[in-house]
């Protein structure tokens, strides 16, 4: 259906503020999809780019 809307920041370069609050979200241990979330990005993405940064993110949902 209208599953686009959903994605219409698909494939958008990250901010420097959008990494400097992953930075500080991950940091503090919450789960990719609170983060993802928070971000307004999908868990692929968030994932993605925490993986780029060397971070390591909850798994918990």
């Amino acid at each position: 259906m209208a599953k686009d809307k959903d994605f219409e920041r698909h494939r958008q370069p990250w901010t420097t503020d959008e990494i400097q609050k992953l930075h500080t979200l991950a940091k503090k241990g919450m789960a990719l999809r609170a983060i993802a979330k928070a971000l307004k990005r999908s868990e692929e993405s968030t994932k993605e780019r925490a993986k780029q940064d060397g971070l390591s993110i909850a798994k918990l949902h």
